[in-house]
């Protein structure tokens, strides 16, 4: 985008862009545009290379009763996809989308790498980029070594109870998420984990929005932010002080550490009592905040 061209942008309504992942699809960021429009703002959410409609989702996560086998051996639609295929279809879309006004990107949870990636490429394509309780890793050591946190996370263990194991494509975590509508006890489990703050029934409308595969191969060096692209972009960290996915006290590191990587442009920080998703369950609440970044 050229200086004229950021110049007309600015004058207009910013746009937010909405990145999500490890437990959300685009559908499941309804509820948060349909209040941003209430608002007056447009947003578009998008689904990465391997996500949504397009991926090609193993039919043996629909099929009931679940066949173990045959899930497990089903491929990958996040096969061979990596960090760079994510920036990319990112990029693509927010060089059509920045001749309509200022653009915010948002990501939650896993897609805090790709927006942090983003950042990093085309810092003069964004506005702000804001996290909501999402991955923010901000140097090396962050992706080999411990970090020195206590982590009380729910998350783990109960999404444990759910992998499928055997999937033939390396890098990729499969979930069986909807398994949890047959099982009470695992329900509640990932419940508590993920949006305690919702209604059984909106957490039955959370599962069925959630593809299984998951590709940890975007945990790489191309992830971390950095202080000459990321850095000069205005960011702001958003805590969610409920969640049991990625704790506040995780959260409260990630933001130590990216400040002290850019003490000349630290994190905007708000938090709200909310649960990892309750973009979901209560999207009024995010989509104030977020109309008052800009």
């Amino acid at each position: 985008m050229d200086d004229e061209d950021s110049s007309h942008a600015r004058n207009l309504a910013p746009h937010f862009r909405v990145r999500s992942r490890r437990l959300q699809q685009r559908p499941g960021l309804g509820p948060l545009q349909n209040e941003l429009a209430l608002l007056g703002h447009r947003s578009h959410a998008v689904d990465l290379p391997g996500h949504g409609d397009r991926a090609d989702v193993p039919a043996a996560y629909y099929r009931l009763p679940h066949d173990p086998a045959a899930l497990a051996d089903a491929a990958s639609p996040m096969r061979a996809v990596t960090l760079q295929d994510n920036v990319r279809h990112v990029v693509d879309a927010l060089r059509r989308l920045a001749e309509h006004g200022p653009i915010v990107l948002v990501g939650n949870s896993l897609g805090g790498l790709t927006i942090s990636a983003v950042a990093n490429a085309v810092p003069d394509l964004l506005d702000r980029v804001v996290y909501l309780s999402a991955l923010c890793l901000s140097s090396p050591a962050m992706l080999i070594e411990a970090w020195d946190v206590v982590d009380d996370n729910l998350l783990d263990a109960a999404a444990a109870r759910i992998a499928v194991p055997g999937v033939p494509d390396p890098g990729v975590a499969r979930l069986n998420w909807r398994s949890a509508h047959a099982d009470a006890e695992l329900f509640a489990e990932l419940k508590a984990a993920i949006m305690a703050d919702s209604t059984d029934h909106q957490f039955r409308l959370l599962l069925d929005s959630m593809d299984p595969d998951e590709n940890h191969a975007v945990l790489e060096p191309a992830a971390l932010v950095t202080a000459d692209g990321w850095g000069r972009v205005p960011h702001t960290y958003i805590r969610l002080s409920e969640d049991r996915s990625i704790t506040p006290a995780v959260q409260d590191y990630m933001i130590r550490q990216a400040d002290a990587l850019t003490p000349h442009n630290p994190f905007q920080v708000h938090t709200l009592a909310t649960s990892h998703v309750g973009y979901f369950s209560r999207p009024h609440v995010f989509a104030e905040l977020l109309a008052n970044l800009i």
